[in-house]
């Protein structure tokens, strides 16, 4: 098991520094819309990795690579606009801390802005997505532990206004990677308790504020 804190959407008092108490926490997830220096602050704090993927409220990250720890942009050497410490899951399938860690960010578009995806556009990166995992599991043997996402899957925690429906297509993500987690945030649950789901054999966990467990 791998000890995990996750954060998403809304700042919690004194983390930056309160984080200094999870000696064992070993991976930091961030499931998008938090200040990039929040972020950074948690992951120095606590001196683990980071992993995230972007929100609907965060700035464009697409164009960015990492090669032999330097960041590229179109090819090029470029200074990374994220948080320090993390590395961008979006469509991408990552090996951090011991788990394999499959991303998908934003949310259902609903004005202009990065980060927004309408339900095809999604479902064209949620395939390509399980076609990078799939190549990954034919190396290895090693399925996806954990989908870190920003927006829930539809039907399974998310709401009917607009801006807050899930995806669809993450339905059919988690029958494809069949990871342990789903991990999202974007549902702020306003003093409401917030009770994880299941979707098969995942468990679907919404982590606005923070959630500190073993994964």
């Amino acid at each position: 098991m791998v000890r995990t804190l996750a954060v998403s959407d809304e700042e919690v008092a004194g983390l930056r520094i309160a984080a200094a108490r999870w000696h064992d926490v070993a991976l930091v997830l961030g499931a998008g819309d938090l200040p990039f220096d929040y972020l950074a602050d948690i992951a120095n704090t606590l001196d683990r990795p980071g992993v995230m993927v972007p929100g609907n409220h965060d700035r464009d990250l697409t164009g960015f690579s990492q090669r032999r720890g330097l960041w590229l942009q179109a090819g090029q050497p470029s200074a990374w606009p994220g948080p320090a410490g993390f590395e961008n899951a979006d469509g991408r399938v990552l090996d951090v801390a011991g788990l394999r860690i499959a991303g998908l960010g934003g949310c259902l578009r609903y004005r202009p802005g990065p980060n927004q995806w309408s339900e095809a556009e999604q479902a064209r990166r949620a395939r390509r997505l399980a076609r990078i995992a799939r190549r990954a599991r034919r190396k290895d043997g090693r399925g996806v532990d954990v989908l870190l996402t920003h927006a829930p899957p539809r039907r399974c925690g998310d709401r009917e206004d607009g801006p807050h429906r899930g995806f669809e297509c993450l339905h059919g993500l988690v029958a494809a990677l069949r990871p342990r987690w789903l991990v999202h945030g974007h549902i702020h649950p306003h003093g409401e308790p917030v009770p994880d789901r299941t979707l098969g054999s995942t468990r679907v966990v919404n982590v606005v504020g923070r959630k500190v467990w073993d994964v």
